[in-house]
């Protein structure tokens, strides 16, 4: 069956093409008895106006995307919606793509969101996509750096301090006596983990009896945690680390799923544990999750409001917005 189009409509209607037009996108210009014509052929036929090639025609679209490293977890959730609301606020939507920490996943949301013409692009990269970033913007569409900043400044960014962070994370735990500290993380091209565990190794050279040990897995989730946790209990009672800070919460969570399923490792009692996020889950697990707390829907406000001011000035020069990480302490580390 042929596609129904504009032209259909104004057939059965008995109405020109820019009568059509004017119904569906300046209404107040058509009177009320041929409006209700036109939407009386327009549901008859079963018509569904092409908003993409609208835009594409106009040159613009009402639309942002978003790339995020992992769609299940909860600071990405809250990320995105803080970016929604703002988007909404300005008339805007958001459509996100969910890179699952894959470089060739993320080039695919890039490819499709630069051939849908989208008003400009939130993205926390999975690794340099700087090149690609530079040739979107020849091509009229701005991005943002979201939770990493920009190493060379030519991108706006809202990130947060993670050097900090985890230099926080790892004072805490040498502060309540623990020295032979574990970092669990997932890949190092991922700069939001690899500036956390700068920072942990920061704190621990502050101090000459501390040691820090660096256990990579494949990715940020509460499975790799399960399977990190399992590896450390493994291991000899000595040769276990007496603290972990997972480079975030849900790393986290799956440490001490298994650590407590495990009944040989106690938390704190044999290892502190502390994460990052400090998402909702955190407060609520078996033992309530110390964690370095992000403000996750501020970053994503922040970003659109940057993307929205760039697009109303193209000369105006890259802005780098970074927040500052907030420690919470709970039961998992307070020992």
């Amino acid at each position: 069956m042929a596609s129904v189009n504009v032209k259909d409509v104004a057939r059965l209607a008995g109405v020109s093409i820019g009568t059509v037009s004017n119904v569906l996108n300046h209404p107040t210009k058509v009177s009320a008895e041929t409006a209700v014509r036109v939407h009386d052929a327009i549901d008859k036929l079963g018509f569904v106006r092409n908003d993409a090639a609208r835009q594409l025609r106009a040159g613009s679209s009402r639309a942002l995307g978003l790339v995020i490293l992992d769609a299940r977890n909860p600071f990405f959730t809250e990320l995105s919606r803080g970016a929604e609301d703002e988007a909404a606020r300005a008339g805007l939507s958001v459509i996100i793509g969910n890179s699952d920490e894959a470089s060739e996943r993320e080039a695919a949301y890039l490819d499709l969101f630069e051939q849908q013409r989208l008003r400009g692009l939130l993205i926390s990269p999975v690794g340099d996509v700087g090149p690609r970033l530079r040739r979107l913007r020849e091509r009229g569409i701005r991005s943002v750096l979201v939770d990493r900043y920009s190493q060379d400044t030519s991108f706006s960014s809202v990130s947060v301090d993670d050097v900090a962070g985890g230099a926080m994370a790892v004072r805490h735990l040498i502060e309540t006596g623990r020295r032979r500290i574990a970092f669990v993380g997932g890949s190092l091209a991922i700069r939001q983990v690899s500036d956390r565990l700068a920072g942990a190794r920061a704190a621990v050279a502050e101090r000459a009896d501390a040691t820090l040990e660096s256990i990579e897995v494949s990715a940020l989730t509460v499975h790799e945690g399960v399977a990190a946790a399992r590896r450390l209990i493994d291991r000899p009672r000595g040769k276990r680390p007496d603290a972990v800070f997972a480079a975030n919460d849900l790393l986290a969570i799956g440490l001490l799923q298994a650590f407590a399923a495990s009944g040989e490792v106690s938390v704190p009692g044999d290892i502190a544990l502390i994460g990052y996020d400090d998402i909702d889950f955190a407060s609520a697990s078996v033992v309530p999750l110390s964690s370095v707390r992000q403000p996750a829907a501020l970053i994503g406000e922040t970003a659109v409001r940057l993307m929205l001011a760039e697009a109303e000035d193209p000369t105006a020069k890259p802005q780098a917005v970074e927040y500052q990480p907030e420690l919470v302490i709970r039961a998992s580390s307070a020992g």
